[in-house]
């Protein structure tokens, strides 16, 4: 068997259900493949997932497609290259609590954002709150991450990111209303989120047997969502104490399943939908345009 090594962006939610599925069912095991997963939970998430992967801990990483895009352009530069998107569309989306004042993206001005210091994140809010109107001068705060959630919840901070798929569902499991802000509206063209990522290095010498890591994960992913009971079962071991009592998983995965892809699209992504978020991030100062020969992702994997 061949060990593989993934870091997951965030603790064990729907957005890996394909992998967990590939593990149990012994999709990986079927192609000579043993693959660990490891949880940010384990260092909490001192060590971000594409750290993991510069320093070699891991093989694989889940982040947003931003995270490659800064790896490649960083003055230690590594070259990491996505391979598998998670989701067909953005399932993302700022959010206030219904009861606040934000009513709309300019309204943060002034007001606590919380943010993950994630690449771009900042900029791109601020950028929203302009194209609505306003200044663009929300009072950044960085609570720990694995926390910045219940900030929102508990009142501390005024909006956040999230997934719609994951902490939507959990909101409106426990009645909480938001008012949800998608990046589409205000005129960006954001990239996919998250994808699976590696070095283009290891990626060359060992081309056959991420093929078949692909292969069965996308073969996970189609599992999951054509027998999503089962797979609910599968991932609900894998989460965290909170999210077994906080989050509706059978509604998260009615959810997110549709937006995993079918046979032909799952875990590829549109050269279009990458050039688009690429040059806005350019016409925005936000990137150097050097970005925008670079070899950032591959569908040749399967």
């Amino acid at each position: 068997m061949q060990t593989l090594r993934i870091a997951l962006d965030w603790t064990p939610n729907t957005n890996h259900i394909g992998i967990f599925v590939a593990q149990q069912l012994g999709f990986y095991k079927e192609l000579g493949l043993e693959v660990v997963v490891a949880h940010p939970l384990a260092d909490n998430y001192q060590v971000s997932p594409g750290k993991k992967l510069e320093l070699d801990e891991v093989d694989f990483s889940i982040a947003p497609f931003e995270t490659v895009i800064s790896l490649n352009n960083k003055p230690n530069k590594v070259h990491a290259v996505a391979i598998f998107a998670l989701l067909q569309e953005d399932l993302s989306c700022i959010v206030s609590l219904e009861g606040s004042e934000i009513k709309r993206m300019k309204d943060l001005d002034g007001k606590i954002y919380a943010s993950y210091k994630a690449r771009y994140e900042d900029l791109i809010v601020k950028e929203m709150i302009k194209a609505d109107g306003g200044v663009g001068e929300p009072v950044l705060q960085y609570p720990d991450r694995l926390g910045i959630w219940n900030t929102l919840l508990e009142g501390k901070a005024d909006a956040t990111w999230i997934f719609d798929n994951w902490e939507g569902v959990e909101a409106a499991t426990r009645g909480v209303e938001l008012r949800k802000f998608y990046l589409s509206q205000h005129g960006i063209p954001y990239g996919y989120s998250p994808v699976i990522f590696t070095k283009k290095e290891s990626l060359e010498a060992n081309r056959e047997l991420y093929s078949q890591f692909v292969e069965a994960t996308r073969r996970g992913y189609r599992y999951a969502s054509s027998n999503q009971a089962e797979a609910c079962q599968i991932l609900f071991p894998h989460l965290t104490p909170y999210d077994q009592q906080q989050v509706d998983l059978k509604k998260s995965l009615e959810v997110s399943a549709p937006f995993f892809g079918d046979d032909t699209t799952c875990g590829k992504m549109k050269s279009t939908r990458v050039q688009a978020f690429l040059d806005w991030l350019v016409e925005h100062g936000l990137e150097d345009a050097r970005i925008l020969e670079q070899d950032l992702y591959t569908n040749e994997l399967g």
